[in-house]
């Protein structure tokens, strides 16, 4: 009798716990249906059926007829595999004289580099302006002793932003494999005779290939996407991205269909590049067991003054828009020029005429970051614990909208929710909505990984006591997964407050956001209040970071 109602008790466990569960699956799979299915379903369908006629491709043939716009394409493509190819370069050796040698400052360096990374790209572009551009101190500097250097517009100027932007990607990607490596596979080398540049050409970069793979493709994904750099300084060297805001802006009044086709076409480049990615992961796909770590090399004083150098030169070069901004937000400004003296007048601007957009940066984040996190948690436990054909969709879905420019997601959204029966354009709704589900990968990865690390063992065990299955996950699981998630979640939040792409398509008078105000300030010549705002990201971005180092004990940035 008692084994029977033993019984019957945990079939009533198991029943609420499916129960639960299958709700949650049912209303996350409503939910990307509707904010990421639909909208991009819309986009696609927009292309091909321009001001909802019949079905045409006459939107492709203006494409690819147009030499105007196929230099769109090869622009965007040249400078992504030129910013790959740089970033990369830079990246590897940085990270293998860092994590491999006694150098000076590693936790400055690795602070400045991942301060580099996470600020917004168009600030570069702004600080380069200031330092390179015609009017810009370094130039003025240098013509006064006669030198005089090219400009800072056009691809070489979007290229310097990206490089130093980007290569962090590598750097920091790079750098925590190699921390994993396994020297005995290094030392076996050795006793065949492969030293030195061959033993690190032929077996330690074969063997971090496909991390190296992933950094350049985040590298490149990033540098396709972003579309403040080029809008900035690009001046003649239109983008993709530049692109689709242009045509996007003259369509607004009347259809997208062509802002939808550029859409569409930068799209399939991405998830070209990324089916490319992957197919050469598969092929170079190695494994070790990471028991025996290298050891960190004592160089000579001569040496390690040397690598110190070189390595703290390449970070100060990418943190140095950070440090422009910050300076510039100081100093007195007499109309669009900067005079001699320092002020706070710039800030005073700014919290009288655009406190309205510093608010909504971080009350909309917050928002978003909670929504996140709530969707993090729950997705997670689903695609680790209750693993199938629904689980990988579900995250397959999640993970899109992170391989697409943000100005393709906003023009999407608006396709899908400008009329009946869901009406969101103008509102702050859907500004948390394309937040959400762009940035959502931070927080959703971060929990995953989290998640592998507790045994399932200490649920089995606390269902056994009689602790029902929900109140387990609550309780239990879900407190073990928090440090975990909210690194994740500090990331999300430093690339929310950072958007512009999306944001610049999505934004109303009264939803304007931080970067926006940064963007049009400086087409505006407001260059001090522009660097007030900038600073404010920035310092928000360096408190985030010291809040991810304290709840993730110290971990990476990317792992």
């Amino acid at each position: 009798m008692i084994g029977n109602k033993s019984g019957r008790t945990r079939q009533r466990k198991v029943r609420h716990e499916f129960g639960f569960w299958s709700i949650v699956i049912i209303v996350l799979l409503v939910l990307a249906a509707i904010f990421i299915v639909y909208p991009f379903a819309k986009l696609f369908y927009q292309s091909f059926f321009p001001k909802g006629g019949a079905f045409s491709l006459s939107n492709y043939a203006k494409f690819f007829s147009k030499k105007y716009y196929m230099m769109g394409l090869r622009n965007s493509m040249l400078i992504c595999v030129c910013t790959t190819i740089l970033g990369t370069l830079i990246g590897i050796p940085m990270a293998y004289i860092s994590t491999r040698f006694n150098i000076w400052g590693k936790r400055i360096i690795n602070m400045a580099v991942v301060l580099s990374m996470l600020s917004p790209p168009f600030i570069g572009a702004y600080s380069w302006i200031l330092l390179l551009g015609r009017a810009g101190f370094i130039t003025k500097l240098l013509e006064k002793i006669g030198i005089e250097i090219g400009s800072i517009y056009g691809f070489q100027g979007i290229l310097l932003v990206f490089t130093l932007k980007l290569f962090p990607y590598v750097y920091m990607y790079v750098s925590t494999a190699l921390k994993n490596f396994d020297s005995s596979l290094e030392e076996a080398s050795e006793s065949l005779g492969v030293h030195g540049f061959k033993r690190i050409w032929h077996v330690t970069l074969p063997v971090i290939m496909p991390t190296i793979l992933s950094a350049a493709l985040i590298v490149f994904m990033t540098s396709l996407a972003d579309f403040g750099t080029p809008m900035l300084i690009g001046e003649g060297f239109k983008t993709l991205p530049v692109m689709i805001y242009e045509r996007y802006l003259s369509e607004v009044s009347s259809n997208a269909s062509f802002a939808s086709t550029l859409s569409v076409i930068i799209v399939s480049c991405s998830l070209l590049v990324l089916a490319i990615q992957k197919i050469i992961i598969a092929r170079k796909n190695y494994t070790m067991s990471a028991m025996r770590p290298p050891e960190v090399v004592s160089l000579s004083t001569g040496k390690r003054i040397l690598a110190t150098f070189a390595v703290g030169l390449v970070a100060l070069l990418a943190v140095l828009p950070q440090i422009t901004v910050v300076v510039t937000s100081f100093l007195k400004t007499n109309g669009p020029l900067f005079v001699k003296g320092f002020s706070l007048d710039s800030y005073r601007a700014i919290l009288g005429k655009l406190s309205t957009n510093i608010r909504n940066t971080f009350t909309f984040s917050v928002i978003a970051i909670i929504i996140m996190m709530i969707v993090g948690l729950l997705l997670a436990y689903i695609i680790v614990r209750r693993k199938g054909k629904i689980a990988n969709l579900l995250d397959t879905l999640v993970m899109f909208p992170y391989v697409i420019p943000g100005s393709v997601l906003g023009i999407s959204l608006i396709l899908a929710f400008n009329q009946k029966p869901i009406i969101l354009t103008g509102t702050v709704l859907i500004l948390v909505v394309s937040y959400t589900i762009r940035k959502l990968p931070f927080t959703l990865r971060s929990s995953i990984a989290t998640l592998y690390q507790i045994d399932p063992a200490i649920e089995e065990a606390s269902i056994s006591l009689g602790v029902p299955p929900m109140k387990t996950f609550a309780k239990t699981t879900a407190i073990l997964m928090l440090p975990g998630m909210l690194s994740g979640a500090v990331l999300s939040f430093i690339a929310t407050i950072n958007e512009l792409s999306s944001t610049i398509i999505l934004y109303s008078g009264k939803t304007g956001t931080i970067s926006v105000a940064i963007y049009t300030e400086i087409f505006k010549d407001g260059y001090g209040t522009a660097a007030a705002l900038a600073t404010i990201l920035t310092v928000s971005t360096i408190i985030a970071l010291i809040i991810f180092d304290k709840v993730s004990g110290g971990k990476s940035v990317v792992g």
